[in-house]
Formats: C-alpha cells, sequence, structure tokens
C-alpha cells in the first residue's frame, strides 16, 4: 500500500498493492498499522455504499460539527471524478479543490478529512460508490454548496448532469459560513 499527500493538507491517495494471477486479484483496503502510520483514523462508524447511473453528480455536501465526517471513497464498479472542496476558513487553501478519477480498474482510495465539501460524478453505468466515515450521518447538520458554483469552477465532465433536487438548491461557495477551524 502507498499513501500520497497531496499539496492541499489532509488530502490522500492510498494506492494499494494489487497481487493478480489467472483467478483474478487481491489488495488490502483497509490496515490499521499503515493506516495509523500515516495518521488516518482508524475507527470508522459508518459505511455507505451508492449505486449510480452515468453523469450522475451527487455533492458537494459535509456535515457541520460536531458531526463533520471523515471519508474514505473508493469505486467498486464503474469510475467516478472525485471533487474534494477546502472550506476550513483557516486554512490557507480555503476554497480549493482537489479531483482525482477513481474506478474499479484503478482500485485508487481516496481520504477526505472533516472540513471539505464532497462530490462526485459517475463516467459509467451502474457505478458503485463506496464510503467508510469517521461520523455517523446527522440530518440537523448537513450542508451543501452547489454543485457548479462560479468562484470554485469545478471541472466536471458532463455538460448536463443528472443532479438531485437538493443538490440543484444548494448554497453558492460565498454563502458559506464555514465552522471549520484547522
Amino acid at each position: 500500500m502507498e499513501i500520497e499527500k497531496l499539496k492541499i493538507d489532509g488530502l490522500l491517495i492510498i494506492r494499494p498493492t494489487v497481487f493478480e494471477d489467472d483467478r483474478g486479484y487481491f489488495f488490502e483496503t483497509f490496515n490499521v498499522a499503515k493506516f495509523k502510520k500515516f495518521g488516518l483514523p482508524i475507527d470508522f462508524v459508518q459505511d455507505n455504499l451508492s449505486k449510480s447511473s452515468k453523469n450522475v453528480l451527487r455533492g458537494l455536501h459535509f456535515q457541520n460539527p460536531p458531526f463533520a465526517q471523515g471519508k474514505l471513497v473508493s469505486v467498486l464498479r464503474g469510475s467516478v471524478l472525485d471533487v474534494a472542496v477546502d472550506i476550513r476558513k483557516d486554512s490557507p487553501t480555503y476554497g480549493q479543490y482537489h479531483s482525482i478519477v477513481l474506478s474499479e480498474q484503478n482500485k485508487k482510495q481516496f481520504y477526505i478529512p472533516p472540513g471539505f465539501a464532497h462530490g462526485f460524478e459517475t463516467l459509467e453505468n451502474d457505478t458503485i460508490f463506496s464510503y467508510k466515515c469517521t461520523k455517523g450521518y446527522n440530518k440537523e447538520s448537513e450542508g451543501a454548496i452547489k454543485w457548479d458554483d462560479l468562484d470554485l469552477n469545478i471541472n466536471w465532465q458532463a455538460e448536463n448532469p443528472i443532479v438531485s433536487g437538493k443538490d440543484e438548491i444548494a448554497r453558492n461557495f460565498k454563502e458559506l459560513n464555514s465552522q471549520f477551524k484547522v
């Protein structure tokens, strides 16, 4: 397993060591010792799966403190463009984002700590997306930033993504009253 730190503090890409032969493949998705070594959480409390058609865009979602979630995300089938936006007011990278393609082929995982808005766009039909969360979901603390916010200027791939009604009416980034501290 190889773990790469990104220029936005806290974001990590996890590349597993994959063992393949004529039967298929095997790789670790979680290892307490290796996760501890890189400061990753080891006490995930909730796992989620979603299945989506091509061009579905989910996000940009976050949970406000004290229910802010760290997320370890990956794709079990298909592929996504995954995006994390830094919403920590005191961060030098506040308002910046990182995007990465996660797929069943590359088997990468993306760790997003608390203090980030998260979203993804599916690039294939029947994409299955996995989330491991450090805190449980709390409806009263949920928040969202409009996926096509002009200030963030995220380079999504679909011209007309399929978005939920709730995501369509999310707030603009400038309206965010972030409670996140670095």
